[in-house]
């Protein structure tokens, strides 16, 4: 697939460097780089939802990182941080290891069980990631009793973050009939269907067939962000559905237990606006700087909007971007292989807990989103500039995971510049950001550019994000990532 070509690129190259080296058990930071590089294709042809995206990347880093330094018994273990996992194996005293080969064990282990109905296409390049570094391993010298006994203690590694991952109530979330609450004010996927328009994409190829009569695209509105891809999965797939754009994205997510917070409702948000038709109300403001916003965006606006959007289908969602962004600190900080994966670890945990707890309050508030209001009270024709997510509107996903994972990367590694080039193969620049929060920030501002959040779900989300980050490295710690 085309989408892992220059991921695979990437990781020869490091892994060339890697089987010069001439000590073999010393782990190479850029190999959970080119694993995190890895991952976002795989969310990006699996087509899934931001909440389940991230899920997967916190028991992908967990299984790195406790391979990694599963010999160490100076760097800090998970077990016991992160709610629900109480035990993780370790090398036996005096055993021979190499952290490498444990950690790619148990990242075999994990993905083989969460990735168990993905597509052909994605199974086949993890594979061969995970072969690539297997090789180049022991080329660079790995002793072969180290081999078997990395091999045996990584599988066991892999079979205990799996079983703890089977107790964490995905399961329970899955299959289940959701009817959203009907009245004024509450939420309702009104998206017109043309802004979904349904392709078929050719699993052995990128050809894509048009095969919907109702595909157009709206002059002034298209862009690479109109379509979301429709790749065929066979019936029947529940751990790993594609996104459904006309339905209603994961209504049960908070009962998905959090990894570091107590609860998904433990960092509060005020309460939306309430629901009014009252010119002078607080929800009608918004609505009417959403209109005014509308009818002056600036081509750096635009582009702003469109950055950020990170739909699913198109890209790695806003999980994978940021993952992408931490991934860059790896080299530019000189991270070691275990800061690297331990810094990964708290992006993993502080991105799903706000999925959680923003997906709780999403469906406990059921806000309207700004199309069908505006529509209804200011303006009959009126259209976000990109396609509006299904799920309720407040607080913004994107700006609570933002904001958690650059309070995150913030707090380990200082306010520092860097410039992102996550989307760049969707046709857009390099953006260069003065500091992570200025990027959340940016990120947060792109939804009110799109036309699909209100003020206040922005800046709701935002505190919410702030506090989920604060709370992810207070009880975490930030370990070996300094």
């Amino acid at each position: 697939m085309i989408h892992f070509r220059s991921s695979r690129a990437a990781l020869c190259t490091a892994l060339l460097l890697l089987s010069s080296c001439s000590r073999a058990r010393e782990g190479d930071p850029r190999l959970i780089s080119e694993w995190m590089h890895t991952l976002y294709g795989a969310i990006r042809v699996e087509r899934l939802s931001p909440p389940v995206a991230s899920r997967l990347m916190v028991y992908a880093t967990t299984a790195l990182y406790s391979g990694l330094v599963a010999g160490d018994p100076s760097a800090p273990s998970l077990a016991g941080r992160l709610n629900g996992l109480e035990q993780v194996p370790h090398a036996a005293a005096g055993s021979a290891y190499d952290g490498t080969l444990v950690a790619l064990a148990a990242e075999r282990v994990v993905l083989d069980s969460l990735l168990r109905e993905a597509l052909p296409t994605t199974l086949a390049s993890v594979h061969r990631a995970a072969d690539s570094i297997q090789t180049a391993r022991g080329e660079s010298g790995a002793r072969k009793p180290a081999v078997a006994e990395s091999e045996n203690l990584g599988r066991d590694i892999g079979l205990a973050i799996v079983r703890w991952s089977r107790t964490d109530g995905f399961d329970a979330t899955r299959g289940r009939t959701y009817i959203s609450p009907a009245g004024a004010g509450l939420w309702v996927n009104d998206a017109p269907g043309n802004t979904f328009a349904s392709q078929n994409m050719s699993g052995a190829s990128e050809f894509i067939a048009l095969d919907n009569p109702a595909n157009q695209l709206r002059s002034g509105n298209s862009s690479d962000r109109s379509l979301i891809l429709n790749r065929p999965k066979r019936a029947g797939v529940a751990t790993l559905p594609a996104v459904n754009m006309a339905g209603t994205s994961e209504p049960y997510w908070k009962d998905v237990r959090p990894f570091v917070l107590k609860s998904w409702s433990e960092c509060p948000v005020p309460a939306p606006p309430d629901y009014s038709t009252d010119t002078t109300s607080a929800r009608y403001r918004d609505a009417q700087q959403l209109v005014s916003l509308k009818k002056t965006l600036t081509p750096a606006q635009k582009e702003i909007a469109l950055y950020w959007a990170d739909n699913a289908g198109e890209s790695g969602t806003p999980v994978g971007h940021w993952f992408s962004i931490a991934s860059q600190m790896v080299s530019e900080r000189h991270l070691s292989a275990t800061g690297a994966a331990w810094l990964m670890v708290l992006t993993a945990a502080a991105q799903a807990d706000a999925f959680i707890a923003s997906w709780g309050y999403k469906y406990q508030f059921n806000t309207l989103r700004p199309r069908p209001y505006i529509r209804s009270l200011i303006d009959s024709t009126w259209e976000p500039f990109i396609p509006t997510p299904p799920f309720p509107e407040y607080p913004s996903g994107h700006s609570t995971q933002s904001s958690a994972a650059a309070t995150v990367l913030t707090t380990v590694l200082g306010a520092t510049e860097f410039e992102d080039s996550t989307v760049v193969s969707l046709g857009h620049t390099v953006r260069h950001f003065s500091s992570f929060t200025a990027a959340s920030d940016e990120a947060g501002m792109s939804r009110l550019y799109g036309g699909i959040h209100f003020p206040t779900g922005n800046t709701g989300g935002r505190t919410l994000g702030q506090c989920i980050g604060a709370k992810v490295v207070e009880r975490l710690g930030t370990g070996t990532a300094r």
